[in-house]
């Protein structure tokens, strides 16, 4: 796993950069490299998107990057980290078979929500007295990004099984409530 670039380092909001310190979880940390990559507006498509797809066999599902790329962000991190990737990782609602089932999510781990027309997922960054929990995830304003989302939509919290023992940092985090909030992610 690479070193956080400062390239990278910039383009997370300034309430999150306490993240780049954190030792764990991997597939969190697989994911801050990929932050801030978009889709491309018009007829052209990221390729770094499609790559994605083309690396994990999903090419013929992946044509574009409008197609709903969430759950194919998080089957790249976990390919990343060397976790177990759930059948149809490019299906959102797939990953709540991911890991082992949890009451209340931590660092890093895997949450699912659902959406008009479907679900979403990402990985559990923090929660505030507000309602929502902070999700790191793609397809998330069209790019991987961090969000707010109300804990109501959240239909299943899953933890990655650690090789080597649950990092000491794994933990619940409380924010304070700002940043957007996400109602449908596409």
């Amino acid at each position: 796993m690479s070193v956080l670039t400062a390239e990278v380092i910039a383009k997370i909001p300034k309430q999150y950069r306490w993240l780049t310190k954190e030792p764990g979880p991997k597939m969190l940390l697989a994911a801050l490299n990929y932050f801030g990559i978009a889709e491309i507006v018009g007829k052209q498509h990221n390729p770094i998107i499609l790559g994605w797809a083309d690396e994990l066999g999903y090419e013929g599902i992946f044509q574009t990057d409008e197609t709903p790329w969430c759950g194919l962000l998080m089957a790249k991190v976990a390919k990343d980290a060397d976790k177990e990737i759930p059948e149809a990782p490019y299906r959102a609602r797939n990953w709540a078979m991911f890991g082992r089932a949890v009451d209340k999510p931590m660092l890093g781990d895997v949450l699912v929500y659902q959406r008009p027309g479907g679900h979403h997922v990402g990985l559990y960054v923090a929660h505030d007295v507000q309602g929502f929990y902070h999700t790191l995830g793609g397809n998330q304003g069209n790019k991987v990004g961090i969000v707010r989302m109300d804990k109501d939509r959240c239909v299943a919290i899953r933890r990655p099984i650690f090789k080597i023992g649950q990092p000491p940092n794994v933990r619940p985090i409380l924010m304070t409530a700002e940043g957007p909030v996400s109602v449908n992610e596409r």
